[in-house]
């Protein structure tokens, strides 16, 4: 009975992982993410219901499109399949078992979630963009909060700690936002700071620390890769302009996804 709980819960992952490639195409481009059908971004052609199975139409299809014979981009496959992994995994890390409705660990599971999609969406966009999504980080602070009241109401947690994270990010947001509208850009500084204050809040300061650990090392390895890229070309020295700029962003939000994950299986195990 448990398999099919977990072949649920990947169902759901994958469906989530399909929502999020959506998102990151549409919103950096001003688009509706909710009421405005599917369609191939080559031949503009409107998706079918077939069309648009997570995974398994990508599978189907020979990863092409069925009306203009393009090849779709294997992110979006990768994606997906990524989502429904993680998603299972982090009901494998809190020990969900179909025999024993515990709520906490279903509420866990629902906020987990939602943040694992924001991160997933925000990653995504500033991957490509070295942008992070303003929206986005406005979403995942309401998740946030809302898991905050949920902890403070029911399970009576301790809220000092995170009534100070949240007006803090709250402050941010709202600084961003302004920034926004007066001068038609947001600052990126600000939103890896937003992000970050969030992922302190949602997580645990150990968390966090391992995350900016993992970050840094990934950054330092993505700069090597560069300089390895660079020299092949025989180049003596480092062009700025050819440096790609660093998605940092991205780094975070994967690197965090990687450390709630594996932190709670180190303590499952421990148990």
């Amino acid at each position: 009975m448990n398999f099919i709980l977990y072949l649920i819960i990947f169902a759901m992952g994958i469906t989530f992982g399909s929502f999020c490639t959506l998102a990151v195409y549409r919103i950096p481009r001003g688009e509706n993410i909710t009421h405005k059908r599917s369609y191939c971004t080559t031949c503009q052609h409107k998706l079918s219901f077939w069309d648009m199975i997570p995974v398994f139409s990508y599978l189907f299809l020979g990863g092409k499109c069925r009306y203009c014979g393009e090849k779709i981009r294997p992110r979006y496959f990768i994606l997906e399949i990524c989502s429904g992994f993680v998603f299972v995994l982090l009901a494998f890390s809190i020990q969900l078992n179909i025999f024993s409705f515990e709520i906490d660990k279903y509420v866990y599971l629902f906020f987990g979630m939602l943040y694992f999609m924001s991160l997933f969406i925000l990653a995504g966009i500033d991957k490509e963009k070295i942008h992070i999504e303003n929206s986005v980080l406005i979403f995942l602070t309401i998740v946030v909060a809302c898991y905050m009241v949920y902890l403070y109401v029911v399970e009576q947690t301790n809220m000092y700690r995170y009534v100070i994270y949240l007006a803090l990010i709250c402050c941010l947001v709202a600084f961003n936002t302004y920034s926004l509208h007066k001068k038609a850009k947001d600052n990126y500084t600000i939103g890896v700071l937003i992000l970050s204050m969030l992922m302190v809040t949602f997580t645990y300061e150990g968390q966090f620390v391992l995350t900016v650990i993992l970050t840094l090392l990934s950054i330092a390895f993505d700069i090597l890769l560069q300089k390895i890229r660079l020299n092949r070309r025989k180049c003596k020295k480092v062009d700025p302009k050819e440096s790609l700029p660093i998605p940092i962003g991205f780094y975070l939000c994967v690197s965090n996804i990687l450390v709630v994950i594996l932190t709670n299986i180190y303590f499952l195990i421990g148990d």
